[in-house]
Order: structure tokens, then C-alpha cells, then sequence
């Protein structure tokens, strides 16, 4: 536009050149420890997404940590990195590196690894029960896929639990290009859900109402 304004000698108003916007950065946290995970307000906003205390304490601890001059908690769960990933009702992060995460059940590799895309399905599959014998790997991003097969490759079998979108196909897709028929799809589990947290919240609401409805009989 301004060029053609010159080029026909007009002038153009309110023509000004746009701001510069920097990238918005993750918060510098300050003085982080992590100490166990006893019950508190996190654990109650754990409960409410369908995880009970007793899992939660095994696999998360509560972080806490300063930014910009202010103390803050979170659910902290760590990374092969040393780093972690954050969640409180109000923050969704991560403390760097950012890396992925391995449980497994025994110090021996098992023949299955399941997949979760972040620590809430992890503790999710956890909840209801079925993640057997096999060892469990937590992306904490899609973008750590390439991260994963790294440990991957030693498994027989590859179950995966991801989110049921866009970004959750082209990991799995991903996944199936590298391993072929070792991997397996078990997102029908929570079929008409995103993920496997949100089934598991479903879950857990019709469990109590039933409960509610013997109780009111």
C-alpha cells in the first residue's frame, strides 16, 4: 500500500510501520525442590481429574518454585533429563530439559511399552487398571516422538494410548512407519473421548452416580 500510494504521489494516513512482538518465553523458575506429593489442594485437583492420592504420590511429587519474586506449587512429574513436567489448576509447563519418561515395572526391559502422549493419561491407564506388566513410556510432547523411538526399539510389542486428534494420528502414524505391526492402537478404549484422562473422568462420574442412585434406594 505505501508503495503504491508513492509511486501515485498520494499519501496514505494512519500508515505507521507495525510494532515488533516478541514470542512469549516460559517463565524463569527460581529455586525449584521437589518434595513429596502428601494431600493438599494439587491432590484434590488430581482427584477431580479422576486420579486418586495413592497413585498420584507413587509416580508425581509437588513442586515447589519462584518466578519473578513469587513462591508458587504445582504436581511436578519428572523426566529422563532430570527435568519436569508442571500442572496445578492454573499452569500448564514444563521445567527444562524437556525429555521424555519411562516407567517401568521391573529393572529388566518388559516385551510390551505403552505410549501416552502426557503424564495425566499415563496416570489415567495407571487408574483403571490397564497397564498390566508392561513398562510405560510418556512423550510429555508429540514432539518428542523421534526421542522415544530411541527406546523403543527394544520392545516387542507397542501399545499406544494418544490423544484422538490431529497431532495424536501423526504420532501414532509416525510410530507404525518405524515399527509396523509391533504397534497397536488402543484408543477404541475411549472412543468419543479425546483422551484417555477424559474417559477416565467419565468413568468415574457415572461410578458415582450410581452409587448415589443404591444409595437412594
Amino acid at each position: 500500500a505505501k508503495f503504491i500510494a508513492e509511486a501515485a504521489n498520494m499519501t496514505v494516513a494512519g500508515w505507521e510501520k507495525p510494532a515488533y512482538l516478541p514470542k512469549p518465553t516460559e517463565p524463569v523458575f527460581e529455586d525449584v525442590e521437589a518434595v513429596p506429593l502428601f494431600r493438599s489442594p494439587l491432590t484434590e485437583y488430581l482427584a477431580e481429574r479422576g486420579i486418586p492420592y495413592a497413585i498420584a504420590s507413587r509416580h508425581c511429587c509437588r513442586l515447589n518454585y519462584g518466578v519473578r519474586g513469587k513462591r508458587y506449587f504445582a504436581v511436578g512429574f519428572l523426566n529422563m533429563a532430570g527435568g519436569y513436567e508442571v500442572r496445578s489448576r492454573f499452569f500448564k509447563g514444563c521445567i527444562p530439559p524437556k525429555d521424555v519418561s519411562l516407567a517401568r515395572t521391573k529393572e529388566i526391559p518388559a516385551d510390551e511399552c505403552l505410549v501416552f502422549e502426557g503424564f495425566m493419561d499415563f496416570l489415567s491407564a495407571v487408574t483403571l487398571g490397564v497397564t498390566g506388566n508392561a513398562d510405560c513410556l510418556v512423550l510429555n510432547s508429540v514432539a518428542n516422538v523421534e526421542k522415544a523411538a530411541e527406546l523403543l526399539d527394544g520392545y516387542g510389542r507397542i501399545g499406544c494410548f494418544l490423544d484422538r486428534d490431529e497431532a495424536g494420528r501423526r504420532t501414532l502414524a509416525a510410530l507404525v512407519g518405524r515399527y509396523g505391526e509391533r504397534v497397536t492402537d488402543r484408543s477404541s478404549l475411549y472412543d468419543g473421548c479425546k483422551d484417555l484422562n477424559e474417559y477416565l473422568q467419565q468413568t468415574t462420574k457415572k461410578q458415582k452416580n450410581n452409587h448415589l442412585k443404591i444409595e437412594e434406594q
